[in-house]
């Protein structure tokens, strides 16, 4: 062999080498990768969570649910996409988070001792109750020992692990579990009779009173408990670190207690007689005006906003009035209607067309970088108790170092109107500043039923179509 043909070989052999080498060298750092690493290179978060109210449902306007929206407000912090799935089964929730399947379960969680032994948690980012309710009218257990009946929880939940340790000392408890359910169809159960208990917590039962006044609290089983994401035990702790720093910045500037607000901010106090109240009226009487609020909504506003405000003007009585001389569906003052064009304020199809302009007026006044769902809200304020005023309170709450272009902080300043050492501040002065505040609460608690009423209704819709295409095939 010529030493050029030595030379050739050993070349080829130099060229496979470095290959070689390279290629290790790739491996052992895709192998030495952190999770975080890996989750930013594909480009993705994937996440488990449970289908329900308080963490992720399909509405009118696509995904949603406070933990999804917290899990994409996460995702985009860390520059990638969101990939979801969901399950009713909370088993199938840690399942995919110990094989590997998803990064992190974002399901509404409580750190139990139990847990805390299996994975690693993030944060905390929200405490909760956890409350035992039952049928209004049932009979009302006061503690433990006086449950009669069926308790059903669901399986795997941090409820079962609750009863456990409960029932060291009450070695009479005994509760059934389920794995096929969901939290409504729990609910669901325990109003149509078919159990007699359930657990709920505290922020699921609040979202479930809006559509069921009837669901009663008899008593609480524990409180304080911490909602956190859960993450594989032993893993890297990057991506742990990366939801402390998230985490830390969605307290710094707002953000979680904005989003908090949005969920949760309007439904603190319960009404039982009012939520029954509106319920039978949404189903017997809204149909006749149904019509006229669509044509006053249009393109530019939902008409079932422009009905639950109605409804918390007049509860849809088109002969309204009160003690200050407003009158009709929307209880508009004469100068406001002259203004708007309505010639008679007594008539329920004018009235709503003037209620509608009225209030697209108070929403076009804000300066476009105000966002959705604040400049509703704000705009919803003004529209009870004036334009002016509520610029009054914008301007209190930027002095005091609120942000004015939040709801969240607006509603906490509104009230000092009240109060001669503030409103002599102002420039239209003394104004009923609390009223707006549970006015603007009123108005989202209907419009959220009357969205699910609708929902329901489209799907029972579907639903029924579908059964008559079976039939006839």
């Amino acid at each position: 062999m010529t030493n050029s043909s030595h030379q050739q070989v050993g070349l080829k052999w130099l060229y496979f080498v470095a290959i070689f080498i390279a290629l290790s060298l790739v491996g052992s750092q895709s192998d030495n990768s952190t999770l975080l690493q890996k989750i930013k290179a594909r480009g993705e978060l994937r996440i488990v969570t449970r289908i329900g109210p308080t963490t992720y449902f399909i509405g009118g306007n696509g995904s949603s649910g406070f933990e999804y929206d917290l899990a994409a407000r996460f995702a985009e912090y860390l520059g990638v996409k969101l990939s979801v799935i969901a399950t009713d089964d909370m088993r199938n929730v840690f399942r995919l988070v110990n094989s590997g399947q998803v990064d992190m379960a974002a399901a509404g969680l409580a750190i139990t001792p139990e847990r805390d032994k299996l994975f690693d948690f993030s944060p905390f980012y929200q405490k909760i109750d956890i409350k035992l309710v039952f049928k209004q009218g049932n009979f009302w257990p006061r503690d433990l020992e006086q449950l009669d009946g069926n308790l059903t929880v669901l399986a795997g939940s941090s409820h079962s692990e609750l009863l456990l340790r409960l029932k060291q000392d009450h070695p009479n408890l005994s509760w059934h579990e389920n794995s096929t359910l969901a939290v409504d169809d729990l609910v669901d159960e325990v109003l149509e009779g078919k159990i007699n208990y359930t657990l709920l917590d505290s922020n699921d039962l609040i979202l479930q009173r809006r559509y069921h006044p009837e669901l009663a609290v008899a008593f609480t089983l524990e409180e304080n408990n911490q909602l956190a994401w859960a993450m594989k035990k032993n893993a890297d702790h990057s991506l742990y670190q990366a939801t402390a720093e998230f985490f830390s910045l969605m307290k710094e500037n707002q953000k979680l207690a904005n989003l908090l607000e949005v969920y949760y901010g309007h439904l603190e106090n319960f009404d039982y007689v009012g939520s029954r109240r509106f319920l039978r009226a949404a189903r017997k009487k809204l149909q006749k005006y149904q019509t006229f609020f669509e044509e006053a909504g249009s393109q530019e506003l939902d008409w079932k906003l422009l009905a639950a405000i109605s409804y918390q003007e007049s509860h849809w009585n088109p002969k309204a009035r009160s003690a200050t001389g407003v009158r009709g569906m929307m209880m508009l003052t004469l100068p406001t209607a002259k203004q708007l064009g309505i010639n008679n304020r007594l008539d329920a199809e004018e009235s709503i067309k003037g209620g509608s302009k009225y209030f697209l007026s108070m929403f076009k006044k804000f300066p476009d970088r105000i966002q959705e769902p604040d400049r509703t809200w704000l705009a919803l304020a003004s529209y009870n108790v004036g334009f002016g005023h509520l610029e009054d309170a914008r301007i209190l709450t930027q002095l005091m170092g609120g942000n004015p272009d939040k709801w969240l902080d607006v509603k906490e300043h509104l009230p000092l109107l009240r109060q001669r050492k503030w409103y002599k501040q102002t420039r239209y002065g003394y104004a009923r500043g609390d009223e707006p505040v549970q006015y603007v609460d009123n108005i989202r608690r209907y419009y959220e039923v009357l969205n699910w009423i609708y929902e329901n209704q489209e799907k029972n819709t579907d639903h029924n179509h579908d059964q008559i295409l079976a039939t006839n095939q």
